[in-house]
């Protein structure tokens, strides 16, 4: 294939691209729009992603923005069979990062307000904080609590909304982890380490059942338009596996997925036609490089991008939702209209068959309160209570709760002790998270942690165990669901993590 010159710093749109090639082929040198270029075959791919399927195209771009490309196999393997029946067929995560505080919101700690001003008992060891401030004094909640629903489940005034739900929540009280900085907190919530390089949850999730539509990705990213997830393309990476089981991020806003409509007088046969060129010429390029699975991907995303031109405008859509449904997601008012409408949008993708679907809330660590926590949490929650309450509510009425499994929760809680006068520090040691639908056992309470909220006491669940019932929950055993990366079989949770079976009843 010739190389060609670029003279401009703008970039060609994938049908501008197919344009030119498809009509040029034969030109060692021609210009387009007034642009000449020069590309190799691997810069061409780079930029045919800012155009046409460029949403598809980033999941599988996503390790190369961070500068990650492992090996791994060319082919992508035949999905596993369920090892159980699986009690949920798809999962939205609603991941609050920076980390919410679990003593002000699920947790209540009546000696918080005992011990208001004093520093830590000496009943406690010292504990390690990011900030180095395990000797400050202990900080009262301001919170008015409240039990709620016929299982009578403690939620503050904060969540108001969520508290409406508890019947069909379980609360976790008892989480904990080893991530003691947003960055391998985060890294290890969606991957089970705190070192980079391992498969997502989702991208798991995906390699072990696939997407019930062909037609959508079958994992799904989706940040608020606040700021960039700490890690970035990292937290729904496929790590060691082909690189077609990562997320595909959509962006906030009216347009999920940008440039998905076909170029002014291009027909669908017309497309098909270019896409099924550049296909040969790129399969033919795959075959001599089995070790690419990152191009495998790129292939992939190109096919999967013009499959999505005819169902993805209609899936992203939600002028088609009811005006009652929109208020319920709070798209009616300014502090929950962004949110809402990113639960809602996630609604609507696992009613189409889309398997995981990731929500960042606080993008940027925006819960992540170091000082000024009531200010902080009020703005957050406010934002995202309604909303998530919302996806409750709309699936169940929809028939579609027990199906689903709604996650909660953040990378790590936060410490009873102040930091700077009136906010806390990071707390891996315990923290809450809760989960929904999937046949999960709505009105419990899981798990405590000790008399002041630092450390998970009973019934503790480390990430690893949460991932195992998640994944319980999709009908997949994380000891038995494996992928060989270099004559080693790796798993999910990395051997360990046990699915914690009392949360389904």
């Amino acid at each position: 294939m010739a190389n060609f010159r670029l003279r401009s710093d703008s970039i060609l749109s994938f049908g501008e691209f197919f344009q030119c090639t498809a009509d040029n082929m034969s030109n060692r040198f021609y210009s387009c729009r007034n642009r000449d270029f020069n590309l190799t075959r691997r810069e061409m791919l780079l930029r045919g992603g800012a155009g046409f399927g460029g949403l598809a195209l980033a999941g599988m771009l996503g390790k190369e923005l961070v500068g990650q490309v492992p090996p791994a196999p060319t082919e992508v393997e035949a999905n596993v069979v369920a090892h159980h029946a699986a009690k949920a067929k798809s999962v939205i995560f609603v991941f609050l990062e920076g980390g919410p505080s679990q003593l002000d919101t699920f947790d209540p700690k009546p000696a918080l307000k005992t011990l208001a001003g004093q520093p830590l008992p000496a009943s406690f060891k010292p504990v390690i904080t990011p900030m180095g401030e395990y000797d400050a004094p202990i900080m009262p909640d301001r919170r008015k609590w409240k039990q709620h629903g016929d299982s009578g489940t403690w939620v503050s005034d904060w969540l108001p909304h969520i508290a409406g739900c508890v019947d069909d929540i379980c609360v976790l009280r008892s989480c904990w982890g080893n991530g003691l900085n947003h960055s391998n907190g985060v890294c290890q919530m969606n991957t089970c380490e705190i070192i980079g390089g391992r498969p997502s949850l989702g991208a798991w999730v995906s390699y072990g059942l696939g997407s019930e539509n062909e037609n959508l990705p079958s994992f799904v990213v989706m940040e608020d338009n606040v700021g960039k997830v700490i890690n970035g393309p990292r937290n729904w990476s496929a790590g060691f596996m082909p690189a077609a089981y990562q997320g595909t991020p959509f962006l906030p806003g009216d347009q999920p997925i940008s440039n998905l409509s076909l170029p002014r007088g291009v027909s669908d046969q017309r497309q098909q036609k270019k896409l099924n060129f550049l296909q040969s010429i790129n399969r033919r390029h795959l075959a001599t490089r089995s070790q690419q699975s990152e191009l495998d991907a790129r292939i992939r995303s190109y096919e999967l991008a013009f499959r999505m031109q005819a169902t993805a405008p209609e899936a992203v859509d939600l002028s088609q939702e009811t005006e009652e449904t929109k208020r319920l997601y709070g798209m009616d008012q300014k502090p929950t209209a962004t949110f809402g409408r990113q639960c809602l949008l996630a609604r609507r993708l696992v009613e189409r068959g889309v398997r995981f679907v990731q929500l960042y809330h606080g993008s940027g660590s925006k819960w992540d309160a170091h000082q000024g926590i009531e200010k902080n949490h009020s703005t957050n929650c406010l934002a995202s209570d309604q909303p998530v309450a919302a996806l409750i509510k709309d699936l169940k009425r929809r028939g579609l709760l027990e199906e689903t499994l709604v996650i909660w929760g953040g990378e790590f809680g936060r410490t009873p002790m102040s930091e700077k006068g009136d906010g806390r520090d990071h707390n891996p040691n315990g923290f809450t998270m809760f989960l929904a639908g999937g046949t999960v056992k709505g009105g419990q309470v899981i798990g405590t942690t000790d008399e002041i909220g630092l450390h998970a006491v009973e019934d503790r669940m480390h990430i690893h165990d949460i991932h195992a019932t998640f994944l319980h929950a999709m009908g997949l055993d994380n000891m038995k669901l494996s992928y060989n990366h270099q004559g080693r079989l790796e798993r999910p949770t990395i051997n360990q993590g046990s699915p914690c079976l009392k949360i389904f009843g």
